[in-house]
This record gives structure tokens, C-alpha cells and sequence, in this order.
């Protein structure tokens, strides 16, 4: 890892009735894969919503590569190399996997849509990250994770230098997770940052370096994964030990508490 290339300070950011971020501190370093973890409604959307030129932060400053930064709209986002990947696939259906790569930004050959270059800068970009991908394909025969794998590839071909990913496992079968943390490693080892936002305590612990965690939007811990522990962890979350992380069970037979008898019903079963 290297040295930092984000830094949020003092953000802070309402909304009416809810004070969303108090003046919360953030740091990702060059080539990390930083978990933003805490419950929903924590504020962890809202941060990187903030990031992106989604909201636009009360107060606080932003610095991104030793300078002062303000994005707008997502588009200034992107352009700067800071992208995010919704856990809502924005792909098109109908279109080709090239097509939906590059839709908006697609190479010209005169006043036409040069679909060979676009094919080949794809297939090129699918190379570099180890993904089996047609480009041709229609992007609504892909399976989920093939779908995940062309947003994270879309972000790539923007020269991204952070990559947000939001609950980007929540869909994904077991081998699909396994490709997508294979690719996370690779964008790691070129310098790429990570910011992974997750509720899955086993993923945090096998692809991240460092743990940030939010709580009612107060940034109330980060630490190296290395020095902390799934207990620490869900106490920082809800703000209290937990002395069972799963109740108890009681799998005896009881008093009946629920009988239904002589139902009926007009529709056919």
C-alpha cells in the first residue's frame, strides 16, 4: 500500500430531519481494499454518494491526489477516476457488452460509431482483467456475475484510480465471488483503490486491509483488518457488546401457538 490518495474531512451532510454525516473523517491510501461497514441508515451511501458528485456535501473538504477536489455530477467523478458500482446494475438489456461499456463516450470514425474499435478496446480491457467475455454478447444473456464483472471492467476503462463497490456480492453465486475477489486482488496489486462497502463479516476479513465503520453517521472506528476482530467489529457497529452474535436455540416441542382449522377460500389452490 502506498500513500494516501483520499482524504474526507469533516464531512458533513443533512437532510431534513436527519443529520446523515457529522463531520466524519475518511482516509483510503493507494492500493487498498478499505471495507466502509456499519448498519443501514449508518451513512455509508451517503458518503460515497458525497464522494461521487451524487450529494453535495454541507461542509468538509474532499483532497484526491494531493488536491482540493468538488465534484459535481458523476461525470466529473469519473472523468477524475473516481467511480462508483452500484449494488443496482445500471447495464442495458438490449445492448452489446461493448455498447453498454462505452455508451455515452463511444469511439467515432467520422460522424459513425466505430463499433469494430469499440469491440476491440473492450475485448483488450476484458484481456488485461482476466474476464471471459464476449463483447458482442447481448449484455441481458450474461449471468448476474458476468453482469458485476462488466460494471467493475465499465469503471476500469474510465482510468480509475477509486473504485467504490457497493454490496457487490449480494447476487453472486460462491465461484462468482471468488472471481470478483481474484480481480479486486489484481486492481490492488496495480495501484487501483478499493473501497468496499459490505455486510458480510467473512468477505471483510478475507479481501480487505483496512475497516472503517460508521455508526449514525459518526466515523466510530478504523483499523488495520489485521488488528481487529469480528467481536470488536459488530461492537463498533451497533454500539454495545453483544454477548450472543445468534440467539439461543430452543428446538423442544411446546404449546401449539399457532391452529388453523376448516379454511376455505374461493380461489382454485
Amino acid at each position: 500500500m502506498g500513500e494516501v490518495i483520499l482524504t474526507m474531512k469533516d464531512i458533513d451532510k443533512s437532510f431534513p430531519g436527519v443529520h446523515a454525516l457529522d463531520h466524519v473523517n475518511f482516509e483510503v491510501k493507494r492500493g487498498e481494499v478499505h471495507a466502509l461497514m456499519g448498519e443501514n441508515g449508518a451513512g455509508k451511501s451517503t458518503l460515497m454518494k458525497v464522494l461521487t458528485g451524487i450529494y453535495q456535501k454541507d461542509s468538509g473538504t474532499i483532497t484526491y491526489k494531493g488536491k482540493e477536489t468538488e465534484f459535481h455530477n458523476t461525470r466529473e467523478a469519473q472523468d477524475a477516476g473516481v467511480v462508483i458500482v452500484h449494488q443496482e446494475l445500471n447495464m442495458i438489456g438490449d445492448l452489446t457488452v461493448a455498447q453498454n461499456i462505452f455508451i455515452g463516450r463511444e469511439p467515432k470514425k467520422g460522424i459513425r460509431v466505430d463499433d469494430k474499435k469499440m469491440i476491440e478496446d473492450s475485448r483488450k480491457l476484458f484481456q488485461d482483467l482476466n474476464i471471459e467475455i464476449d463483447p458482442r454478447e447481448k449484455m441481458s444473456n450474461l449471468t448476474v456475475g458476468k453482469q458485476q464483472m462488466c460494471e467493475i471492467a465499465k469503471a476500469i476503462s474510465y482510468n480509475s484510480k477509486v473504485i467504490v463497490l457497493d454490496e457487490p456480492t449480494s447476487s453472486l453465486t460462491v465461484q462468482e465471488v471468488e472471481k470478483l475477489f481474484q480481480m479486486m486482488r489484481m486492481l490492488r496489486d496495480q495501484g487501483i483503490s478499493l473501497i468496499y462497502i459490505s455486510h458480510k463479516m467473512d468477505e471483510i476479513f478475507e479481501i480487505c486491509d483496512e475497516i472503517s465503520v460508521l455508526r449514525d453517521g459518526n466515523l466510530v472506528m478504523t483499523k488495520s483488518t489485521k488488528e481487529t476482530n469480528m467481536n470488536e467489529l459488530i461492537a463498533a457497529m451497533v454500539g454495545r457488546v453483544l454477548e450472543n452474535r445468534f440467539p439461543p436455540v430452543d428446538n423442544k416441542p411446546k404449546d401449539v401457538i399457532l391452529s388453523i382449522q376448516h379454511l376455505s377460500t374461493k380461489y382454485e389452490p
